[in-house]
């Protein structure tokens, strides 16, 4: 191997061919695809060898003792960037990366338009019943039509809970249908989530005036069970909820309990504490919850232009510039220093 080329070890969960073909098209990189249930020596071996570790997002596609930690780190000496392979980073210590001078990158935005279609999809579905009906239509007889009324969201209230590139494009979505935007974002100032399509609020006045509650957050220690027994309570009778975010946002017994009771009017659920969720998870058992599998974000066209972007922005870092999508850009100076000592040495 020539002395500059860099290696970026992934796991083989499933990616886009686009990927591969980028990379291998550049002679200053190679790519080692590692299979999940190869021995973790071997694994390991891998991964010690590697600067870039092209990580899965989603914490149940990958065995907890490969998830970036600092533990994990501190048995990686070469490894100089981090790529995610989503929006998220769940699988990353982000602190512990930027600690060690390791570079974390994402592909926000990727898959935006793909989850914003989902979260309206589920919006759809929730308020007219439509999964609902299909079920029961298929095993029963003896109910009427208004057994299965819903209600039209235009001219209802859509309260978005973080309204970043996912969340901004629901915003207008939403409008198209008629629908009045609000939105709690402690991120951005109410000029801000003026300009993307919504009206600012806090979060219990959102919950209390919304006909939809959708959260756009990402996983941090902050927002893990923001969605609660309380909260829950603070959302009007009949209202609908949607997680197309990420699991561990909304307690899931608080919300059964909510739906189960009637205070709640429907849910729709894209992702789950566990993924997939146990076939007897006690939500899949209400007729008024969709569920899918993580799936919001997973198209043909999300996942072409998240592997063409992971491809693309690790050669970017490895050439020394700046990537698009830094997840903690402060250490991107000791990465760099980082990357031309790994040049040198290696020469």
């Amino acid at each position: 191997m020539n002395s500059e080329v860099k290696k970026i070890v992934r796991f083989d969960v499933w990616y886009h061919p686009v990927m591969a073909q980028t990379l291998e098209a550049s002679a200053d990189v190679v790519l080692q695809t590692v299979p999940r249930d190869q021995a973790p020596a071997l694994i390991m071996q891998a991964l010690r060898s590697c600067q870039v570790y092209q990580v899965p997002s989603a914490r149940d596609e990958l065995p907890p003792a490969w998830h970036v930690t600092e533990r994990l780190l501190n048995q990686l000496p070469n490894l100089l960037c981090v790529s995610s392979n989503g929006a998220g980073y769940d699988t990353v210590d982000v602190d512990a990366c930027t600690r060690a001078g390791v570079l974390v990158v994402n592909q926000s935005g990727a898959n935006a338009q793909s989850v914003a279609e989902a979260t309206i999809g589920l919006m759809l579905d929730s308020a007219r019943r439509i999964s609902e009906s299909d079920r029961r239509l298929r095993r029963d007889r003896g109910f009427s039509r208004e057994d299965l009324m819903g209600f039209e969201l235009s001219g209802k209230t859509l309260g978005l809970v973080g309204i970043g590139e996912i969340g901004t494009r629901v915003a207008r979505i939403a409008q198209a249908l008629g629908m009045r935007v609000i939105a709690h974002d402690p991120l951005l100032t109410s000029d801000q989530i003026n300009q993307r399509g919504a009206t600012g609020c806090e979060l219990v006045a959102l919950l209390q005036q919304s006909d939809v509650v959708s959260l756009h957050c990402p996983r941090l220690a902050s927002t893990l069970n923001m969605m609660n027994a309380t909260t829950f309570a603070s959302m009007r009778k009949g209202a609908i909820f949607i997680n197309t975010a990420r699991g561990g946002l909304h307690d899931e017994a608080a919300l059964h309990a909510a739906l189960a009771c009637d205070h709640l009017g429907g849910a729709g659920i894209d992702v789950w504490d566990e993924e997939p969720p146990a076939l007897d998870h006690p939500l899949l058992g209400l007729d008024n919850v969709v569920g899918l599998y993580h799936t919001a974000g997973v198209t043909r066209e999300a996942r072409l232009r998240m592997g063409l972007w992971a491809a693309e922005q690790i050669l970017q870092v490895l050439r020394g510039e700046e990537g698009p999508r830094m997840v903690n850009p402060q250490v991107f100076a000791a990465y760099r220093q980082r990357l031309q000592a790994s040049n040198h040495s290696s020469a």
